[in-house]
């Protein structure tokens, strides 16, 4: 498997592969890109960002940590369905989101009268 870093600027072009039971990942220029190798090989992960909009005001959101890659789109319709509230940043607005154990927190907001 080929693909580009992303923990850092310089995007290192990754080359993983198994060999003998191990993921053994070339290219990288720090232990970081190592690590993220490997995590994409076995279970890749991402933070989710998502905007939560209502008729007067956007809410931006995110997940707590990295969720499993497969289940992005299923949590992005989830959080585009959660009630329009008065929300504070910081606010956690749904708990262990479809059994991930990430939360969606409350990044930021723009009131929509303002635009």
């Amino acid at each position: 498997m080929e693909t580009t870093c992303i923990v850092c600027p310089v995007g290192c072009k990754l080359k993983i592969e198994k060999i003998n039971n191990e993921v053994v990942v070339s290219g990288n220029l720090c232990f970081r890109g190592a690590n993220y190798g490997k995590t994409e090989f076995t279970n890749p992960t991402r933070i989710v960002t998502c905007s939560l909009v209502g008729k007067d005001i956007i809410y931006f959101t995110k997940t707590s940590i990295p969720i499993p890659k497969q289940q992005i789109f299923e949590i992005i319709d989830k959080i585009k369905k959660l009630p329009i509230k008065n929300y504070n940043i910081g606010d956690i607005i749904e708990k262990n989101i479809l059994n991930t154990g990430a939360d969606i927190i409350v990044t930021g907001y723009h009131d929509r009268q303002q635009i």
